[in-house]
């Protein structure tokens, strides 16, 4: 009997794609719901608070789904996209999975924008929580 249930290797392997991207420093599959991550793994060297970035953008992603509903916009969200310095930082909703989002960290530096964002998708689209 393995000592994980199926569902967590599918979290574990799921983020453990993701950190694979070329400039990835920083992954964590989160609960909307909760504000709660389901796993997360990082290659950064300074440690980023996940826990507390995956609650913090628990409530952007409820903030901007109310701005929408406001605006009478019934689109889907493909990703958040925030810019820094050095650091891209992207939310990507599992639009298949209730309430689940991706919030993945991309080094401006080490990575390309939109193959990052395109894997990131596709690797979303492979990910089952039960």
């Amino acid at each position: 009997m393995l000592p994980f249930d199926s569902n967590t290797i599918n979290i574990e392997q799921t983020l453990i794609n993701m950190l694979h991207i070329d400039g990835a420093m920083a992954v964590a599959i989160v609960d909307a719901n909760t504000g709660f991550m389901l796993g997360s793994l990082s290659k950064s060297r300074e440690e980023m608070d996940l826990e507390y970035a995956s609650a913090s953008n628990t409530e952007l992603y409820h903030a901007k789904q109310r701005i929408m509903k406001s605006l009478g916009i019934n689109e889907k969200i493909e990703d958040f996209l925030i810019t820094l310095e050095t650091q891209y930082h992207i939310l990507v909703p599992a639009n298949h999975l209730d309430g689940i989002f991706v919030y993945f960290v991309l080094s401006k530096n080490k990575g390309t924008l939109a193959l990052a964002r395109r894997r990131l998708k596709d690797l979303i689209l492979q990910m089952e929580i039960v």
